[in-house]
């Protein structure tokens, strides 16, 4: 895994033990490997940032090109944007450090040295032990220098002696912010097949709207035309369907209804010409019912009135023409779409429908159903296992409705405080309602809008319409599922996804540990969006085709869009309560200004609603750790009885000058 070192010019020699002072021959201790996955894993998953971050300084690289490679990703994270080698060596040759630090190729072999990012920290806290000791060594060797020195005086002596102390490891990093929303990125849109693409692009132009927007609702177009027709072949008994629950929040006045319109209108289409051709089945098959039902009632008559042999006969024969008539099935009218529908409502057309449906709407008022506005009962269960396609039975006096795979999409645009609303609703997230959304927060861009923005282009309209129409009414007459298998890229990039996204549903120190309901199913998800961008691809023959690395690979890349927004989200409703309490406590810190603080003093000085006990401080504690914001020190134990000693926490200096 070790480059070339093609930098070793920049290297500080040190002596080596035993040889004087002046013999500098001997290199400090580093690892290139270590520097080379830090930055590799940087690139390679954003996730990876905050742990790096709160382990390890760009400073701490002994390579001078993987510090400027270090900071170069931070800066492009903090403006939103994806660190990738592309990205990376764009911005590094714009501020002309390209060729410094190797090109890039040199970039590319980083990437490549990245073992498993899962392991990121790992190798951060490798760079930074190093950096540590090499500082200490430093100093030592200034001090050796200046005391075998004989012009060295006691006061020059004294004053190395002390800059040795401040060099030696006790500083701290920059602490990890808690008390700023994250700038969330935009939506990965040119990740998408060009035709997708230009018109979800043209749309956020033409409404001025964030093209998150229209984007997630492309999606659960995709999903309402594949949904129930397709479904995805990971790996043994593991499939996936393609039908997705999809759920974009935008304040009032973002035009969200325009871009609805423009987004659903040929769905809206395709069930109006499915309807149309259905018509001529209904009535004939009506026609027919009716006709047999008459059959059945007049044979009835005749049999009332006759008796002995015949009577008997004819009864016979009025049986078998009920029988016949009661057999005949009429079709419903084709129906794609649901807007905000009770849940009974919904398992109906469902029922009627074959198990698919979509119910969009521009509204939040969906939640509220499902909560029982009407009927004053929470009824969620059509919901939860129409995502999962589970089997679902619904006994009613009149019939039972019987559904074998249900494949329900929702794609919904509502408020913000709509999620804060049914974040409060203990029965959505215990029943893992939440759980089954991927979730949109885009940056309103009211009050920066354009006021003569550029239309959507005719040829881009039509394109996307005729697309999105032919693909519904292609799949509308399946019956059997098509099933869409992975290339042996497809499915190593999917793993190795699985691998990262793994250890950050851990309950300390997880990333998304705390929406683990959430996150358990992002990989699936994930595997079901490679199956609609696969169809949207290979519009003409995509269920003969396996999915390939590339689209996995643009998958995985909006499952990490969905993935960060979630957490601001889960955090908006209120889901991470240790986080919430962070904050609170990083305040308590800042007023009191101390160095050092006991737990019992800290505890003292805290709000009991929020710590009812020392038991809910801890893990608060803990996260600020982890942030950066300070250590805990605990003490020894002295002695087999009594209590473990108490935690003494040490605060980051900057606690100290918030309100100095």
């Amino acid at each position: 895994m070790t480059a070339p070192h093609a930098y070793e010019q920049h290297a500080t020699m040190l002596p080596e033990r035993g040889h004087d002072a002046g013999d500098f021959t001997r290199m400090p201790p580093n690892d290139l490997d270590a520097e080379q996955a830090v930055v590799g894993a940087l690139m390679l998953s954003p996730d990876v940032i905050a742990e790096v971050n709160a382990t390890m300084d760009p400073a701490d690289h002994y390579r001078p090109a993987h510090e400027t490679i270090h900071r170069a990703i931070l800066h492009l994270h903090a403006q939103g944007q994806r660190a990738d080698p592309i990205t990376v060596g764009h911005h590094l040759e714009q501020a002309g450090d390209l060729n410094r630090v190797g090109g890039r190729s040199y970039l590319t072999t980083v990437v490549r040295a990245v073992p498993t990012t899962a392991n990121a920290g790992y190798y951060a806290e490798i760079v930074h032990d190093l950096a540590r000791r090499r500082a200490s060594i430093e100093a030592g060797t200034r001090i050796i220098q200046a005391g075998l020195s004989p012009t060295t005086t006691v006061e020059q002596l004294r004053a190395e002696l002390a800059a040795g102390t401040e060099t030696l490891p006790a500083t701290w990093g920059e602490p990890i912010p808690l008390n700023q929303q994250p700038t969330l990125p935009a939506f990965p849109t040119w990740v998408m097949p060009t035709w997708l693409r230009e018109f979800v692009d043209a749309v956020a132009e033409e409404t001025q709207t964030p093209a998150d927007l229209a984007a997630t609702l492309a999606l659960a177009v995709l999903a309402t035309a594949a949904g129930g027709r397709v479904i995805v072949q990971l790996r043994g008994r593991w499939r996936e369907p393609t039908n997705l629950f999809t759920v974009v929040a935008l304040p009032p006045g973002n035009r969200k209804s325009a871009v609805f319109s423009a987004m659903t209108g040929p769905l809206r289409a395709a069930e109006k010409l499915l309807a149309s051709e259905a018509a001529g089945r209904i009535a004939e098959a009506e026609v027919t019912a009716k006709m047999a039902r008459e059959a059945a009632d007049k044979a009835a008559a005749q049999a009332a009135k006759a008796e002995g042999p015949e009577r008997d006969g004819l009864t016979a024969e009025a049986i078998a023409l009920a029988q016949a008539a009661e057999s005949l099935n009429i079709p419903v009218a084709p129906r794609l779409l649901a807007d905000d529908s009770t849940p009974e409502v919904v398992t109906t057309l469902m029922s009627e429908q074959g198990g698919r449906l979509a119910v969009m709407s521009a509204e939040g008022g969906i939640f509220d159903i499902i909560a029982g506005r009407y009927s004053g009962t929470p009824n969620m269960e059509v919901f939860l296992k129409g995502h999962a396609g589970d089997w679902l039975r619904v006994d009613r006096r009149s019939r039972a409705e019987n559904i074998e795979a249900p494949a329900l999409t929702m794609g919904l645009a509502v408020q913000p405080d709509v999620l804060k609303d049914i974040g409060h609703n203990r029965g959505f997230d215990g029943r893992g309602l939440l759980a089954r959304f991927l979730y949109s927060l885009p940056e309103s861009l009211v009050g920066y809008r354009k006021s003569d923005p550029a239309p959507v282009p005719d040829h881009v309209a039509e394109r996307y319409e005729r697309t999105i129409t032919t693909l519904t009414l292609a799949l509308a007459e399946w019956t059997d599922p098509a099933i869409l298998r992975l290339t042996p890229e497809a499915d190593t990039a999917l793993t190795g996804y699985n691998e990262r996204i793994e250890p950050q549903l851990r309950a300390r120190g997880g990333r998304l540990g705390h929406i683990t309901k959430w996150a358990s199913k992002l990989v699936g998800a994930t595997a079901r969006i490679a199956g609609l961008l696969h169809l949207a691809q290979h519009l003409e023959d995509g269920y003969t085709r396996p999915i390939t690395g590339d689209t996995m690979d643009a998958a995985i890349e909006i499952g990490d869009y969905f993935a960060t927004h979630a957490l601001t989200v889960f955090d908006l409703m209120g889901a991470d309560t240790t986080l919430t309490r962070a904050r609170s406590l990083l305040a308590v810190l800042e007023d009191n200004a101390w160095e050092t603080v006991s737990r019992r003093d800290l505890f003292a000085k805290l709000s009991r609603t929020e710590f009812p006990s020392v038991s809910d401080l801890e893990p608060v504690a803990a996260l600020l750790e982890e942030h950066g914001y300070l250590r805990i020190d605990t003490p020894p134990r002295t002695g087999k009885r009594g209590r473990p000693p108490a935690p003494r926490y040490h605060l980051h200096p900057q606690l100290r000058e918030a309100k100095a």
